[in-house]
């Protein structure tokens, strides 16, 4: 059994990266991920007078508590991370200066519309540019507020970090179960908050640096899990997150009839483990709206892995799909038809015809999105010759991806 080790999860990393740039007190992260979207984090925070250094594999974060931040001089570029922008806008909401926030590429067509319309109900002076960025943030008298059907996790990320400078408590109650990166890094650094279910209460108030280290990333890991239930080989996985919020691809796999066990080896601030994958047959299945959250990075993977299994599969509730680097609902489509797996799109569903062999039927689009690309490689251990055009495009967050999976798959 091969055994491979994902790299360093993206969303921890520019989470600590922030908040440590808040945080009183120098924080040392080790194992983050160095790729395009932290390297444009890392400038972000620079712009704003933070001091980042590198230290073999980590980073040093000097806080400058929430206050201390200078005002940048000229707007701050996000790159193509829709996490790096919102949750920047969180910190920004709370400054004494203005500052505008835009991207690159695919960032500048994505909706920022319910991110500046929740922020607003905390008296944030921020404004989109007809919905997308640039965002205009201008210094506002933050306030505390209920806010209550928050859907998304960067969303809800902004929220707290703009909460932290508030003159009351924030309380939010999330429309279904998101990634709780952002609250498990705040409870590390002392903030004052609980969670209860779908419901967060924070109090204001300043945070304390500590070290953290980065577990592995589970979506860099999702294409192997998939690759290796394509081909009918085992595989594990060692020193992978293993965050309740981001396991959703698994338990579709597990119900759809996958052989996949998880041994954790630590819980706090971040459990991870182990993740062991047998060759499996599996079953068509249909999932819920309220399991995508949990698995939103994956979809493209459990097509696949729908194609594969007997019988039919419905994926309800991927319509935030369309406003990823791609319109993944569509480039999942593509991805399929180069395979010659037939699919459909209709009321918000992915509908999958399964017990299909994969055939190169033609080159696969990446539209230049990393998901697509590594769905893509994911596919290419069940279809050899397939071939991936803009392969590169992986470099946004997993750069050694392509020499990894050979290593692991020899494709």
């Amino acid at each position: 059994m091969k055994v491979y080790s994902p790299p360093p999860d993206k969303s921890i990393t520019i989470r600590a990266l922030l908040l440590g740039a808040i945080a009183e007190g120098s924080a040392r992260i080790d194992n983050p991920l160095f790729c395009e979207d932290t390297e444009a984090a890392v400038r972000c925070l620079e712009a704003l007078g933070v001091k980042l250094c590198r230290d073999g594999s980590a980073f040093i974060v000097e806080g400058r508590g929430l206050k201390g931040l200078k005002k940048p001089g000229g707007p701050l570029d996000a790159g193509e991370s829709g996490a790096l922008a919102r949750m920047l806008a969180g910190i920004l909401a709370g400054q004494d200066f203005s500052a505008v926030i835009t991207g690159q590429g695919s960032l500048l067509n994505r909706p920022m519309s319910a991110l500046a319309g929740a922020m607003k109900n905390l008296g944030a002076g921020i404004k989109t540019s007809g919905g997308r960025l640039p965002l205009s943030i201008k210094p506002a008298a933050l306030k505390g507020s209920r806010i209550s059907g928050v859907e998304s996790a960067q969303v809800k990320s902004a929220l707290l970090l703009a909460g932290l400078y508030a003159k009351g408590p924030l309380e939010i109650k999330e429309k279904l179960q998101t990634r709780d990166h952002t609250e498990r890094l705040l409870a590390l650094m002392g903030a004052r908050l609980i969670k209860q279910g779908l419901r967060i209460k924070l109090e204001p108030g300043p945070l304390t640096a500590r070290p953290l280290t980065v577990p592995g990333d589970i979506s860099s890991a999702a294409p192997f899990i998939a690759a290796a239930l394509l081909s009918g080989r085992g595989l594990k996985i060692e020193a992978c997150g293993l965050n309740p919020g981001r396991l959703g691809f698994i338990t579709a796999l597990q119900r759809m009839g996958a052989s996949i066990q998880l041994k954790a080896v630590a819980a706090f601030p971040e459990p991870y483990g182990e993740i062991e994958i047998l060759p499996s047959k599996l079953e068509g299945r249909t999932v819920k709206a309220a399991d995508v959250p949990a698995m939103i990075d994956e979809i493209p993977l459990l097509a696949l892995a729908a194609a594969r299994a007997r019988g039919n599969t419905v994926i309800s509730g991927v319509e935030p799909l369309r406003a990823k680097e791609s319109d993944r609902v569509e480039s999942t489509l593509a991805l399929l038809a180069a395979l010659g797996v037939k699919a459909a799109y209709g009321r918000g569903a992915l509908k999958i015809n399964g017990a299909r062999a994969f055939a190169a039927k033609a080159p696969v689009r990446t539209f230049n999105d990393h998901r697509i690309a590594m769905a893509a490689a994911a596919a290419s251990a069940a279809c050899p010759g397939l071939k991936v055009e803009n392969p590169d495009c992986v470099n946004k967050s997993y750069p050694g991806f392509w020499k990894d999976f050979k290593k692991v798959f020899g494709a």
